[in-house]
């Protein structure tokens, strides 16, 4: 399983994938979903609060995507263990995988930012070559839950404290080590094909968390196969 350099596009083949789940005993593999329409999302790890809302609302979809023959599964960035503690107290129906190296982010292509060094002459291009200026001049505030748009970082905190998440030592390692991590959506047909993509905040670090909603969801699942 090898890294994507863009993200996997309609009609290419789904990469291979062997992840543990938190939420039941066992692997989940590409092969074993063969026969199968899926929906997979790739999160970043527990210590976001905007990735832990759209777990959320891909259960409420559940019911709908299951009675149009699709899956729900949803890769998070965090290991298995600290995973299926959190879980434990939090149940989600959907099928969670856990991918705390985004190995398999990396294998559909989901991108990640990366920051130049503040003397570099590059020219930035979010996401691959962003600047601390860029990130930082953001404004962000998707659930409207905020009382006016904050920093990225800064909402994550707010919204946090605003659940009574606390980060231990594990969510810290995940946020350190990938927290630049975006997060995408694909739909992939019963023979492994991909038929929709969505990427996090392709137009800038001003859309991060928002993802896409249920009608565009459901949408895209009565469009597959066509």
């Amino acid at each position: 399983m090898g890294d994507q350099t863009r993200p996997r596009q309609p009609g290419e083949p789904a990469p291979s994938f062997a992840l543990p789940a938190a939420n039941f005993e066992g692997l989940v593999t590409l092969e074993s979903l063969r026969g199968r329409a899926f929906l997979i999302g790739f999160f970043r790890g527990l210590h976001c609060p905007f990735c832990r809302r759209q777990l959320g609302q891909l259960a409420a979809l559940q019911p709908t995507l299951h009675a149009a023959g699709v899956e729900i599964l949803a890769v998070i960035n965090t290991p298995v263990e600290r995973a299926r503690l959190y879980f434990r107290y939090q149940p989600t129906p959907v099928t969670l995988l856990c991918d705390p190296d985004c190995r398999t982010h990396r294998a559909f292509g989901v991108p990640r930012a990366t920051f130049l060094p503040e003397d570099s002459s590059e020219r930035p291009e979010w996401p691959t070559r962003t600047t601390m200026e860029q990130f930082g001049a953001a404004r962000i505030n998707p659930t409207g839950e905020l009382p006016e748009p904050l920093q990225p970082m800064e909402a994550n905190v707010v919204l946090n404290a605003k659940d009574g998440f606390e980060l231990d030592e594990t969510d810290q390692a995940i946020l350190a080590n990938h927290g630049t991590q975006l997060v995408g959506h694909f739909l992939v047909d019963a023979v492994g094909r991909v038929g929709w993509a969505q990427i996090e905040a392709r137009d800038g670090p001003n859309s991060l968390g928002t993802f896409p909603g249920a009608t565009e969801i459901i949408a895209a699942v009565g469009s597959l196969g066509r």
